[in-house]
C-alpha cells in the first residue's frame, strides 16, 4: 500500500507541476494589500456603494488565493508524514490516504482555472436573463433562473448589482441586467449563455397541468474603462423615463431612467438603477461599451454564434439545457451530458459541477466559439 500512496504523490506533485506556472501569487498577494490599504483609510465608507463593492472583490481575491496556499501547504505535509509513516502501521497509512485524497480534490479545482485562458475570463461579467414566449410562465422562470445566478455568485462571494429589471404583468421579470464583479467571473458565466427550459407543474394553472417554459442568458465580459471604444455621439440615441424600480420617492417621480440606442448596431442598453440620471446614463454607457467589445471580440476570433441584431429564438430544441421538476426530478446539460437528480440544489446555485464540465467540454473541441450550443 506504501507504494500507490507515493505513487499517488508523485502525481500529485507533477500535476500541480504543470500548472502552478499559470498562478501569480505575488501578483494576487500586491493586489489584496493594495485594497486592505484602501480599506483602512478614513473615507473609505464615505461611498457605501462602492466599499462594499470592494470588500467584495477582496473576499474573492482572498477565495482565489487561499485554495492555492491550502494546497501547496497541504503537499508539504504530506510529503512528510510520507517520510515519516510506518509502512506497516496501518492507522498512519489511513490517515495519509484521507490526506492525498483531499490534496486530489483540491488540485481538481486549481485545474479548472487553468481552463480559464480566454482573452477575458478574469473579468467581471454582465449577466442579462431575458423571459422566453410563455407569459407570466417563463417570466416566472426568469425570475428563478435570476435568484439561482445571485446564489451562485454569494458562494462566490462576487459582488453584484441589478442595474435594470422589467417586471412581468403577473409575476416574475420580463428581463435584468446584473453586474457581476469578482475575478473570473466572466470565464465562469459564460457556460450559461443559452436558452434554459424548465419543465413543471404549474403554480399558475388551476388544472395542475405540466408547463415547458424558456428563457435567454446572456453573459458578456465587463470591460475596464482605459480600453478604447469609438463610439460617436452621433450614433447614439439617448431616452429618458420615469423609473419603475427601487430607489426611493423620487426615483418613480422623475425621468431618472435612461435607455441608450446604438443606432449602427441596433444595441440597446437600459439603466434604472439609481436616483440620479446622470449616475444611470454612465453605468448605460459602460454596459454598451462592454456590448460593443464583446461583438468586436467575436468578429477577430471569427466564432460568432448568433448575431446579437437577431437573438437566438427561445423555443424548443434551442436549449443548451432543461431541468425538469415533474414527473422527475433532474437537471441535464445538453452540451456536455452532464446531469444531476438534485434539481433543487442546482436552482439553489449549485451550478460548479456543470461549470466545471463545460469548460472541460470547451477545451476539448479546442475552444471554438463562445459558449457554443448543444445541437
Amino acid at each position: 500500500m506504501i507504494e500507490d500512496l507515493q505513487s499517488r504523490l508523485r502525481a500529485l506533485r507533477d500535476r500541480w507541476e504543470n500548472i502552478r506556472g499559470i498562478f501569480d501569487l505575488d501578483h494576487l498577494r500586491s493586489r489584496i494589500a493594495a485594497i486592505e490599504q484602501t480599506m483602512a483609510e478614513a473615507q473609505f465608507w464615505a461611498d457605501q456603494t462602492t466599499a462594499q463593492q470592494t470588500v467584495q472583490t477582496l473576499k474573492g481575491l482572498k477565495g482565489q488565493l487561499s485554495p492555492i496556499e491550502t494546497f501547496q501547504q497541504g503537499l508539504g505535509d504530506a510529503q512528510e508524514l510520507l517520510a515519516l509513516t510506518d509502512p506497516h502501521d496501518a492507522s498512519s497509512l489511513k490517515q495519509l490516504e484521507g490526506e492525498l485524497t483531499a490534496l486530489e480534490v483540491r488540485l481538481g479545482g486549481l485545474e479548472i482555472q487553468r481552463l480559464l485562458g480566454g482573452v477575458d475570463d478574469a473579468r467581471s461579467a454582465i449577466l442579462s436573463v431575458h423571459s422566453g414566449a410563455g407569459g407570466t410562465e417563463s417570466c416566472d422562470w426568469a425570475q428563478m433562473l435570476l435568484r439561482m445566478y445571485r446564489r451562485w455568485t454569494e458562494e462566490k462571494h462576487y459582488a453584484t448589482q441589478l442595474i435594470d429589471v422589467l417586471p412581468g404583468e403577473e409575476a416574475g421579470i420580463k428581463n435584468a441586467t446584473m453586474i457581476v464583479t469578482g475575478p473570473y467571473a466572466y470565464g465562469y458565466l459564460k457556460a450559461e449563455e443559452g436558452v434554459h427550459r424548465l419543465v413543471r407543474i404549474s403554480p399558475f394553472d388551476a388544472n395542475k397541468r405540466r408547463h415547458t417554459s424558456f428563457a435567454s442568458v446572456d453573459i458578456i465580459p465587463e470591460i475596464d474603462e482605459d480600453i478604447a471604444i469609438d463610439i460617436k455621439p452621433q450614433e447614439l440615441r439617448i431616452d429618458v423615463y420615469r423609473s419603475s424600480g427601487k430607489g426611493g420617492q423620487s426615483v418613480n417621480t422623475t425621468d431618472s431612467a435612461v435607455r441608450i440606442t446604438h443606432l449602427p448596431s441596433g444595441l440597446v442598453v437600459q439603466c434604472q438603477d439609481e436616483r440620479s440620471q446622470l449616475q444611470n446614463k454612465t453605468k448605460a454607457m459602460k454596459v454598451l461599451k462592454s456590448r460593443l467589445h464583446q461583438l468586436e471580440v467575436q468578429k477577430r476570433e471569427e466564432a460568432l454564434e448568433r448575431d446579437y441584431q437577431a437573438k437566438q429564438k427561445i423555443e424548443w430544441g434551442s436549449q443548451i439545457r432543461s431541468y425538469v421538476l415533474h414527473p422527475y426530478n433532474m437537471v441535464k446539460d445538453h452540451r456536455t451530458e452532464h446531469e444531476t437528480g438534485n434539481a433543487q440544489g442546482v436552482l439553489d446555485g449549485s451550478l460548479d459541477p456543470f461549470i466545471e464540465a463545460y469548460l472541460r467540454w470547451h477545451a476539448q473541441r479546442g475552444g471554438e466559439g463562445r459558449g457554443a450550443r448543444g445541437e
